[in-house]
């Protein structure tokens, strides 16, 4: 494996510090043991070759050697490969951190962002917009509170399906979003718990910290 380098952006608002998606492949890293760099490209000026390992112009993007990937479920995916530690190496525990990771994208995420989004624009009050979006995140968090219930983590030992769900869950909790579904509170503060998430979350605080607007 080829040095990895791990892209974010130079400065974020103070808002999303601590939120911004690349603590989710730094946790991956961290639970690891992998060694990796963290380079930086501009949050106001994103420029061509941003644009060429980030079609979209956002962050995280990783690369090893000429390899470059986007997305941070590709990227998990990708360094589940890699380490015992991020994924399960029985066919049947393998299969279950796939299938979790896909959900907590497509079922949990699909359904937390537009609700984060009314949360944050101040929108969330009497509107059917705000109404059906709220109801739509409350039944995929049901369905999780029934899942969660029964495990400690969602492909039985601890996986990069639990570092994006946990993830997901986090800016939900941030917004007070879990307070009744306690096996869901109870199962991202064993997750955040985790030293590679403290040192991940640390970092990321620290990367920020330290910058200027550019």
């Amino acid at each position: 494996m080829a040095e990895l380098v791990l892209t974010t952006f130079d400065w974020v608002p103070e808002m999303p510090r601590g939120y911004v998606r690349d603590i989710r492949i730094r946790w991956a890293l961290e639970e690891a043991g992998l060694p990796y760099r963290v380079a930086s490209v501009p949050f106001r000026d994103r420029g061509p070759e941003h644009f060429v390992h980030q079609p979209f112009g956002q962050v995280p993007y990783l690369a090893d050697g000429d390899i470059s990937l986007f997305e941070s479920g590709a990227i998990l995916l990708y360094l589940g490969e890699r380490s015992a530690a991020l994924m399960p190496t029985d066919a049947r525990g393998r299969a279950e951190a796939l299938e979790w990771l896909f959900a907590a994208l497509n079922s949990v995420e699909m359904a937390s962002l537009p609700w984060v989004l009314f949360k944050f624009s101040g929108q969330a009050a009497d509107n059917p917009a705000w109404k059906q979006f709220d109801g739509f995140l409350k039944t995929r968090l049901q369905h999780m509170e029934t899942v969660l219930a029964k495990r400690e983590w969602l492909a039985g030992t601890f996986s990069i399906a639990d570092i994006l769900m946990a993830d997901v869950l986090r800016l939900v909790n941030r917004l007070d979003g879990l307070a009744d579904y306690p096996a869901c509170r109870d199962y991202l503060a064993r997750a955040i718990a985790r030293p590679a998430f403290q040192k991940a979350y640390d970092d990321q605080m620290a990367h920020f910290a330290g910058s200027v607007a550019t």
